[in-house]
């Protein structure tokens, strides 16, 4: 793929960048790394609710296969040091960023999405939303979809309120995993899926990376494969995730990156014109 296609390609087609990137980004230089063991399309179709520590279902995933996901960045602080973590390695990951600090530093969003990661939403500012009247609710949420959509392409794909409006990547996750019916009906009736997870490191709980290190690791080995929960605003995760990821390489581990089913099929088509 050349830099003229590729330029071309996201111009054309938005929606399409991060499979498109993330497809490149795979082809790691590195013998000894981690790397990328391969892609995983997700369609809301079929994959609308996805975790098990929510929803009674998770994704395809092989013994001994992780999807990493990240939660609230982007953070100056500490999100460039996971992501340099992520590339040496040669690994692909998905955040779910906060649109409040997305429109704070549109610029790390884009720096995430350039590096092949794929870029998900989690509300605008945080909130319960299980604790919030359903039009504060619902405005929260498109507000972040907003914000997040106009730092990666410069506008927003999405409006605030209307309710048949899809992000160009339609993955969700809500702030502490609370939930209404009502929110997750508005989100299957747009095709965008909203994941729970697997198993997660607890790195909302001060603790030292060492400590950390050795929770989530424990529960890898018991769980054996899932979608895992990380925060890279939290410095101890930062310091903890280049260990992590050379256990993972260590002890056989692959690395599944996620990206969505139709800015996959687009991407195709647009590489393979009739």
């Amino acid at each position: 793929m050349t830099p003229g296609f590729t330029r071309t390609l996201c111009a054309a087609v938005a929606a399409a960048t991060v499979w498109a990137t993330a497809a490149t980004a795979a082809e790691c230089p590195r013998k000894d790394a981690l790397g990328t063991s391969r892609v995983l399309r997700v369609d809301a179709a079929t994959s609308p609710r996805v975790g098990l520590k929510s929803f009674p279902q998770t994704l395809p995933l092989q013994d001994h296969e992780v999807v990493l996901t990240f939660d609230d960045g982007p953070w100056p602080g500490t999100t460039p040091q996971v992501l340099a973590a992520l590339a040496r390695e040669c690994v692909l990951a998905t955040f779910f960023l906060i649109g409040r600090s997305a429109s704070a530093h549109p610029e790390l969003v884009r720096r995430i999405a350039a590096l092949g990661h794929t870029v998900g939403h989690h509300t605008w500012s945080h909130p319960n939303i299980k604790h919030m009247k359903p039009d504060a609710a619902v405005a929260d949420i498109d507000k972040g979809f907003a914000a997040v959509e106009k730092a990666l392409h410069g506008t927003a794909t999405t409006t605030p309120g209307i309710a048949t409006a899809t992000p160009s990547t339609p993955f969700f996750r809500y702030p502490y995993f609370e939930m209404t019916p009502a929110t997750l009906d508005l989100l299957q009736n747009r095709g965008i899926s909203v994941f729970g997870a697997d198993l997660w490191a607890s790195d909302w709980e001060p603790m030292k990376p060492a400590q950390q290190l050795k929770l989530l690791t424990e529960r890898l080995q018991a769980a054996r494969k899932g979608i895992i929960l990380l925060h890279d605003p939290k410095a101890q995760t930062a310091a903890m995730l280049p260990a992590f990821l050379r256990y993972l390489r260590d002890n056989g581990y692959r690395v599944v990156h996620i990206v969505p089913a139709a800015a996959a099929a687009t991407a195709r088509a647009v590489q393979n014109p009739k």
